[in-house]
Formats: structure tokens, C-alpha cells, sequence
């Protein structure tokens, strides 16, 4: 009995100690599983802060910019379907797509004096900057209420003029595609062209109609011209101002002066401007002492451009002006009016008080931006205003056209005619 008993005490206690054995194993592995469960966790939550924090940074990193994440998404997934499933496969063309999203960006902006070009067309750009290019051999600028280009000044002896076209007519399609509501440049890459080919126009004259082919011919552009007229009046037609002009102006007033000139005619009609640096040389040789403008950019910085004043000019001078006069010429003809040195005459003025800067990229495109705006030295931006003309005279077509009397240059030489006569 007493046998039975130790046995089973003893039996009892290793039962005991197995029991413990498992329950602490139990105990341990639960422990463990807890541990790692945490572990576990604490991993995974350090994954997803991780990702959280990468895409915080990614969207960062776009904030602000144009092009973020769902933008690049987007584009690339309809660029994927069109590449699958458009139709007309054949016409898929990237780098023309790419350029087309340039433009987009540049066009959103509203201004038709921001553009974007590719390298073909910044390539063109440059060239007429220069003054040399291969085209029909005319001025061009834009009809705000016709939203039409309008030839503004027909070169003597260019593919224009022999074909017969003149100052007012306006440009309606090119190559049978109609240009209506174009901007001004892209009009005028679709004129320019290989030196010998030929450029069908369809032309707006008045109210009528018509086509004409017109060949393309080297055009160094002739943007001065002058001769003495009749009581020692000089007369001076600028049609742009070019990288070639100011030698041009010199070239032409050094002349006149030479040959005895007493008053000047200065005519700025259909001008549309042209580069600051040709301006400026123009302005310093004809200008007194003092400010010829100033330039305020975005920030509020200003640049002042002066004159020494070294040869003002100091015979009767008469300025000539229509609503084509635009940017450059503007600006001198500005100056001009605020210090009292000439007469303006004709009609007013475009009203460009903006200036453009270019930039070029490494591929060879390039963007016109508009940049600052401009004042005539007595602080006006004559943007979107114009010049008033000190004595208004509409210009009469008829007798122009049709026998070759320019009744606001007669007016001019009558008025200076008058000032010779009164001894000023």
C-alpha cells in the first residue's frame, strides 16, 4: 500500500514535470509566434511608411512642375493606344508628336508672340532675323480683324512683285490650305522654301479672290531705302529693322547729308519691327541727349537704355506711321514724339509695347517668348494703345494703286516744304 502510494506520488510527479515541459513549450511558442507576429508588424509597417515616404517624395518632386506623375501616366497610356489600335498606323509619327506637345504648352499661353519651334523652323527664324532667307520677297504681319496675314511691303524685284503682288494683299491660303486664324510664323514657313520652287497663293484683295504662283528667290533683304526729293527733303524708308539695317540707315543718311539735306522724311509705315540692338544704334544717331527707353521685366527689374546725344539730328523731320507700324519702330517713333524732334504723321500705330527674347536648345529648337514690356522715355507702354499721330492722314489706296500717288508722303513733303519756307 504504502508501495502504491510512493509510486504514485511518484508518478504524479513526473507528471507534473512533463506538464510543465509542455506547457512551457506551449508557452515559449506562443511567446515566440507573439514575437514574430510583432516583429512581423512592425516590418510591414515600416514597409508601407517606406513606400508612403517614396511616393511622398516622387510627388514632391513633381510638386509644382508641369509634367507630374498622372500626367506622364496619361500620356504614355494613350500613346500605347494609339500605337495598338489606331487605324491609320502609317501616320503615327513620335517626334512629330512630341513637338505637337511643345507647341501645345507654348500655344495654352494665349500670346501669338510666344512660340515654339522645331529645329527647322528656329533654323528659318534665325535666318530672317538676319536678313537673308529664300522666299516670295515681302513684309508680312497680321490683320488682327481679319486674322489674316497681310503683305506690308513688296520687295522691288522679288518673285511678289513680279507676280504682281502688292501692299494689302492678304494671304488666305497657301498650297490650297487655308492660313485663316494662323499664327504669323507658321504662315511663313509654309511660304519659304527652296530657292527656284514655286508657292501657290490664294489672295484676298479687297473682296476678291484669286490665285497666283509665286517662285521663291534668294531675298537679301533691302530693308533701307532713300533718295533726295525735290527742296533738299530727304527721304528715308524703313521697312524692318534686321541685323543688316543699321548699316543700311547709316549708309543712306550719310548720303542725303552729303548731298545737301535739309528736312527728312522718315517713313515707318508697315513696319513691323524688328531687333532691339538695330533700333537702338538707329535711335543714337539721330536722338539729343537722354533716355530712349527702358524695359521692366516681371520681377520689377528695369533696364535703361540711353543716348549720348553726340549727332541729334537738327533739320525739320516728319515721321511716317500707319496701323502696321509696330514694336521697334514704335519705339523710336515714341521717342522721337516725346522729345519733340519730329512730327508724327499718318495714322496711329499698331500698339506692340512687348519684347520678345529667343532660346535656343541643344537639338536645335527654340522658343520666342514674350518677356518684358517697353516705354517711350516719358514712361508710357503704349501696348495695345499705339501712337496717336501729331496730324492724322488716312492713306488713300485708289490714286496709290492705281497711279502711284502717295497722298500721306506728298502730305509729309508739303508739311517739311513749309518748315523750309518758314526758316525753321
Amino acid at each position: 500500500m504504502e508501495m502504491e502510494l510512493k509510486n504514485e506520488k511518484r508518478r504524479s510527479f513526473w507528471g507534473g514535470i512533463l506538464l510543465g515541459v509542455v506547457l512551457t513549450g506551449i508557452i515559449l511558442t506562443a511567446t515566440f509566434v507573439v514575437i514574430s507576429v510583432k516583429s512581423y508588424r512592425s516590418y510591414s509597417d515600416a514597409v508601407d511608411k517606406l513606400s508612403a515616404e517614396l511616393v511622398s517624395a516622387r510627388e514632391g518632386y513633381f510638386e509644382g512642375k508641369l509634367i507630374d506623375s498622372n500626367t506622364m501616366k496619361k500620356a504614355e497610356s494613350i500613346y500605347s493606344i494609339i500605337n495598338d489600335d489606331f487605324l491609320f498606323s502609317d501616320d503615327i509619327d513620335a517626334d512629330k508628336m512630341r513637338d505637337n506637345i511643345y507647341k501645345g504648352i507654348v500655344s495654352s499661353l494665349g500670346d501669338v508672340y510666344t512660340e515654339y519651334y522645331t529645329a527647322e523652323e528656329y533654323s528659318a527664324l534665325l535666318e530672317e532675323v538676319e536678313g537673308k532667307y529664300y522666299g516670295i520677297g515681302s513684309y508680312v504681319s497680321i490683320d488682327k480683324e481679319k486674322d489674316l496675314v497681310v503683305l506690308s511691303g513688296v520687295f522691288e524685284g522679288s518673285g511678289a512683285s513680279e507676280a504682281g503682288l502688292r501692299d494689302g494683299d492678304y494671304i488666305y491660303a497657301v498650297d490650297d490650305e487655308i492660313v485663316a486664324g494662323w499664327v504669323l510664323d507658321d504662315v511663313v514657313s509654309l511660304v519659304k522654301g527652296e530657292e527656284g520652287t514655286t508657292v501657290k497663293l490664294t489672295i484676298l484683295r479687297g473682296s476678291e479672290y484669286f490665285d497666283v504662283d509665286v517662285t521663291r528667290k534668294e531675298v537679301i533683304a533691302r530693308t533701307v531705302n532713300h533718295e533726295l526729293k525735290d527742296n533738299g527733303i530727304g527721304y528715308i524708308q524703313i521697312r524692318e529693322f534686321d541685323s543688316v539695317t543699321s548699316d543700311q540707315f547709316e549708309e543712306a543718311y550719310t548720303e542725303l547729308q552729303n548731298a545737301g539735306m535739309k528736312a527728312l522724311v522718315l517713313d515707318l509705315r508697315s513696319n513691323p519691327g524688328g531687333n532691339l540692338k538695330t533700333i537702338l544704334t538707329i535711335a543714337r544717331r539721330i536722338l539729343p541727349k537722354g533716355l530712349i527707353t527702358y524695359i521692366e521685366y516681371r520681377n520689377g527689374d528695369r533696364e535703361e537704355y540711353q543716348c549720348e546725344g553726340l549727332t541729334p539730328i537738327d533739320i525739320p523731320l516728319a515721321v511716317l506711321v500707319n496701323g502696321y507700324s509696330a514694336s521697334a519702330s514704335e519705339l523710336l517713333t515714341g521717342a522721337i514724339k516725346d522729345y519733340g524732334v519730329g512730327t508724327i504723321i499718318g495714322t496711329t500705330t499698331f500698339g506692340k509695347g512687348i519684347v520678345q527674347d529667343f532660346l535656343s536648345f541643344k537639338d536645335g529648337s527654340g522658343i520666342k517668348y514674350t518677356s518684358s514690356s517697353y516705354y517711350t522715355p516719358s514712361g508710357v507702354c503704349i501696348h495695345k494703345l499705339g501712337i496717336e499721330p501729331d496730324i492724322k492722314v488716312e492713306f488713300e489706296p485708289e490714286p496709290y494703286y492705281n497711279d502711284g500717288i502717295d497722298n500721306q508722303l506728298n502730305y509729309a513733303l508739303d508739311f517739311l516744304k513749309g518748315k523750309l519756307s518758314d526758316g525753321q
